[in-house]
Formats: C-alpha cells, structure tokens, sequence
C-alpha cells in the first residue's frame, strides 16, 4: 500500500497553486480544464484554503423588486419581454415589503440581501426608490448587493452614496459566443458597466451561466475574462441555466454535472481571493453535486424559495446539508455590525478599568 513518501509532487508545468494573476492565458487555463479531475480538485482545494476557512459558506438571499417586461433578449431569461413565458409583469415592489423580505432573510441566517430589477437601464424616477431601498436594508446590518442592468458613472456613484456594498452585472459567456445569446446590448456594454461600478468604490459581482450550448472553449473563455478584471469580482456567480419553457434555450442539451464542477474548480484557481458562489441551478442538483462543488472551491450560496423568478433549494434542505456535510455560514460585518462591536469593546475595557480598581483597591486595604 502506498505510503505517504510515494506521493506525486506538483507538475511544475502549472502555475503555483496560489497567488493572484491577471494575465492568465486561455492556453492555460484551457490546461487546467484538461487536468484529471481529482488533480484539478486537490489543486482547487489548495488554493481555497489558502486564503478562506474551507468550511465557510457565505449566504445571500435575492429579491426580485420588479419583475419582467425587460427590453433585453437574453434567450435564457423568463424576463425578457421577447418571449411567452407566463411571466406576468410587476412594478417595482413598495420599499417596506422589501425591508420586511431583507428582516426575515437576515433572521434565516442571511449576511448579504441583494435585488435584482428587470432593466436594460434604471430610469431616474426609479432610481430614487431604489436608492431608499439601499439606505434601509443597509441599516438592518446587511451588506446590500443590487442588479439593475446597465448603469452610468453618475449613477454607480449615488449607489455608492447609498451605502450599495456590491453591484451584480454578470458577463454570461465568452466574447466569442455572447452574440448567440443576447443582441440588446454588447459585451463592451458589460464591461463598461463593471468599470463604473469600480469607478464608484463598489465591490462587483459579475459571473456567467454554463449549459447553454456553448463549448468547452467558450467556458475557458468567460472565465479568463473574469480574471482579467483587476481587481478580480469579489463574488463569482457560477450558475448552471435553468431551462425555462417559452425560452429560446429551453431545449438545450443539459450540462455534465461534472463539467459544471470542473468550471467551479478552475474559478477558484484562476480567482483565489474571489467568493465563488454556486448559484441558479442548484434546485437541479442533487447533494453529491453540491459537496462537490464546494470541495471544488464554491463559498457562497443563495438561501431561499427563490432565485429571482425560479426555484431554489429551500432553506431548510440547505440547513440539512451545510449539518451534513458540516458547514457553517460565514460571518460577514457591515458598518452596523461596526458600530456594535466597538460598543462591545468599550464596555469590556469599561469592565476591565473597574476590575483592575476593585483589585487596587484589595491590594492597598491588604498592604495598609
């Protein structure tokens, strides 16, 4: 039986397992799709826990706060005003039903409260009412992560004001493949987006969907445009499509639950401070797929009934989970959380200052 001595060192063909690049080659990381899948896992594994506590998921719960009617034609999305999906369209949802929603997830265990509204652009009188929404699940102690569609530099900036922590504006797919998908809007309108939003100080969320009939070269390819991005998103959405009827895509061959992990893995390596978070499609998956994906180096979920207009894992299923396979949510801080911790510290130290002058005094009275 082998021992330990008789391990296979690291191939020094590979790039170090840690450390973060931004000029990784689509060669490369091509080479990393092409590893055998327990190396690939093992190289993952090294990399996350190198820089996050490896048995720490980070839980996000995510609110439509209006819902369809959208001018885009992403061909995966229930939304888009192009097809018949049954979707019936909603105005923007009143401010305190969103608080309400953003209580109830932080009392289930939820760190970050993000919204998502149905929109090639926000308009300005919109805009006002989003803006409140910010202030307000900001001051329940929630980090807030907002996806509105394109927005300008004058408009990053009032979300920034706002006390938006995050903006979400994924890239989809590769250059290459994005005009199979979408045509309202150009990848340079993604990009320009992203850097608005890094412009403004905000932290970017921006991912892609896999299974919608792309190749092998396609998922390399959004995936080194992800890590291109300097600094790199500090939260990566890998979601799986989740075929929707009355979408151009909802006859597309299914993904390989274990290409989808691959994908997971090389997201890690390629982006090792990132949260990699394992999104839309999860409903799809069963529990080993799941443990997988988090072996492969995914650290966030959503945690809910829903995921803007389709199903999630329910709370409770996930909470059976993270028991089973002994993960805990991690522990984010906001300014409240600040705030409150300072408050902590001065009254120990306040405790701490009355011990010592009891004690001082037992002292002198023992001496005298």
């Amino acid at each position: 039986m082998p021992t330990a001595s008789h391990a296979v060192a690291p191939d020094a063909s590979l790039p170090p397992a840690t450390g973060v690049r931004h000029d990784w080659t689509l060669d490369e990381i091509q080479s990393l799709f092409a590893l055998p899948f327990n190396d690939l896992l093992f190289r993952a594994q090294r990399v996350h826990r190198s820089h996050f506590d490896p048995n720490a998921v980070q839980v996000s719960t995510l609110l439509s706060i209006k819902t369809g009617a959208c001018p885009e034609d992403c061909k995966y999305c229930p939304q888009s005003g192009h097809y018949n999906t049954g979707l019936g369209k909603e105005k923007l949802l009143e401010i305190e039903k969103v608080v309400e929603q953003a209580q109830a997830a932080k009392n289930a265990g939820a760190s970050r409260f993000c919204m998502g509204a149905a929109w090639k652009s926000p308009r300005e009188r919109d805009l006002d009412v989003v803006l409140e929404m910010v202030r307000r699940v900001k001051a329940l102690g929630l980090e807030t992560c907002m996806t509105l569609g394109m927005v300008d530099g004058d408009q990053a900036d009032r979300l920034a004001e706002a006390g938006l922590d995050y903006y979400n504006h994924n890239l989809d797919t590769s250059p290459e493949y994005y005009g199979e998908i979408i045509t309202t809007r150009t990848y340079a309108d993604r990009l320009e987006t992203l850097g608005h939003v890094r412009e403004a100080g905000m932290k970017v969320c921006a991912g892609g969907i896999l299974g919608m009939g792309e190749a092998p070269r396609d998922r390399a390819a959004l995936l080194q445009q992800l890590a291109l991005l300097d600094p790199h998103p500090e939260s990566v959405p890998i979601n799986m499509l989740v075929k929707v009827p009355g979408t151009p895509l909802e006859n597309v061959p299914d993904l390989d639950p274990i290409d989808f992990i691959r994908a997971i893995a090389v997201a890690r390596i390629l982006m090792p401070a990132s949260h990699v978070r394992l999104s839309a499609g999860r409903e799809q998956m069963d529990e080993s797929t799941q443990a997988l994906a988090f072996l492969a180096g995914a650290n966030s979920i959503f945690y809910g009934d829903k995921l803007l207009t389709t199903s999630n894992p329910q709370a409770e299923r996930d909470q059976a989970l993270f028991a089973k396979l002994g993960l805990h949510p991690e522990e984010r801080h906001t300014h409240a959380d600040d705030i409150d911790a300072q408050a902590g510290l001065e009254a120990a130290m306040q405790r701490q200052a009355t011990d010592r002058a009891a004690a001082d005094l037992a002292y002198d009275a023992a001496e005298g």
